[in-house]
């Protein structure tokens, strides 16, 4: 058992990240055999797979008074391996239209958990005097990247998604035991005067652009999480552990870049860092979309990973710092906004790999790119002053 003085606050909520990542990330290398199980066409997976983030989208929206209610504590010691739970029985689904309801639930539970791990994040961060922020987001992507690669030999070794799904939920619970079980929440920021955000915010036109920046790196985020084990098998009839490991490189060279972005962003600057990673994101994209080869496709998706590691986190941050209306409000109106991105991407890249090629999924993620590269400039050119220790 790790000693209590070891696991500061910003160290609980790492492993917090790192162990919902890895709860919720196991079935993404398995979506193949869940296809091909009920013999369905990409399209008809797409629709289905909408249930988890129908479930988000309720979450975040209505979800924090009742875990205020219930307390931080012990709705994270709880919710975190309910991700895992629901999903051990969602891969039972035989049809889409079960699929998608049996998600819900699995949505419900990930929009608690991103609710609580990006409050306790920002408290911790308030606390330490330092960020952490990307940091945090880099553990997610280390247990992601976990995951991938769990479930790429859960495949290679012939066992069925139901069971491995099945074995992810005591592996959550000793994780949660193991490092979590002393979790206290940290305290509350002070308050800033600006009241609570409404549920729904209509987002202004420096939002919207901000969305434009982070549109390109959101679907392709989602879409190789979704897609890239069925891309490999797809393209290339690659074997169950090479298809898996499509979703680890993801996650893996995500995690890199986020670990250390705090650092670049405060040497040089937003825009500037944006603009280096969105060409990494074009880059990754032609190469999977023009790929020979599975080890260049695997590169391709690596790169993928890197490009849109901290689009998002640094989009927050501008909207945060806009000034023409409480940052509570820009917040609400880019995250409510950007996820509807989520919800519309699983139908729209199913419906398009199936129409005209899984390779055509990712080519239309393209012309976003450019549109992201011409936008960068609404992140800034003030270089950050507040260092980033390790911690």
């Amino acid at each position: 058992m790790p000693d209590p003085r070891f696991m500061t606050a910003p160290r609980r909520v790492f492993a917090g990240f790192a162990i919902y990542s890895f709860s919720m990330g196991n079935i993404f290398p398995r979506l193949g055999d869940v296809q091909h199980a009920m013999g369905i066409r990409e399209g008809a997976l797409g629709l289905g797979l909408i249930g988890a983030p129908v479930g988000t989208l309720i979450a975040l929206t209505f979800a924090t008074p009742l875990l205020e209610r219930i307390g931080f504590r012990w709705s994270l010691l709880a919710g975190i391996p309910l991700v895992a739970f629901f999903y051990a029985i969602a891969v039972h689904a035989p049809q889409p239209w079960e699929l998608f309801v049996l998600l819900i639930p699995v949505g419900l539970m990930i929009g608690c958990v991103e609710i609580i791990l990006n409050v306790e994040a920002d408290r911790a961060e308030h606390a330490a005097g330092f960020r952490i922020m990307n940091r945090a987001h880099a553990f997610w992507s280390i247990g992601f990247f976990a995951a991938g690669l769990f479930g790429a030999l859960m495949a290679w070794a012939g066992v069925s998604p139901q069971l491995h799904l099945a074995l992810v939920v005591p592996l959550s619970l000793a994780g949660i035991a193991l490092l979590m079980r002393d979790f206290q929440p940290s305290a509350p920021r002070p308050s800033t005067g600006e009241g609570k955000a409404p549920r729904f915010v209509a987002p202004t036109w420096p939002i919207l652009v901000l969305v434009g920046v982070t549109l390109s790196a959101m679907l392709l985020e989602g879409g190789s999480m979704d897609w890239s084990a069925i891309y490999m098998r797809d393209v290339f009839a690659a074997g169950p552990f090479m298809a898996g490991m499509a979703v680890a490189f993801v996650a893996f060279f995500m995690s890199l870049v986020r670990y250390f972005a705090d650092g670049f962003v405060e040497r040089h600057s937003p825009a500037g860092v944006a603009r280096v990673l969105l060409a990494v994101l074009g880059t990754g994209c032609l190469t999977v979309v023009f790929s020979p080869d599975p080890y260049l496709a695997l590169a391709g998706f690596a790169l993928i990973g890197a490009g849109c590691s901290v689009m998002f986190p640094l989009a927050m941050s501008a909207a945060a710092q806009r000034t023409d209306r409480p940052a509570a409000l820009n917040v609400a109106a880019l995250a409510q906004f950007s996820f509807m991105v989520f919800l519309l991407a699983p139908p729209l890249l199913g419906f398009v790999a199936q129409h005209f090629g899984i390779r055509a999924s990712f080519a239309i993620a393209l012309p976003l790119v450019v549109l992201s590269l011409l936008t960068a400039g609404a992140f800034g050119t003030r270089r950050g002053q507040v260092p980033s220790p390790v911690v």
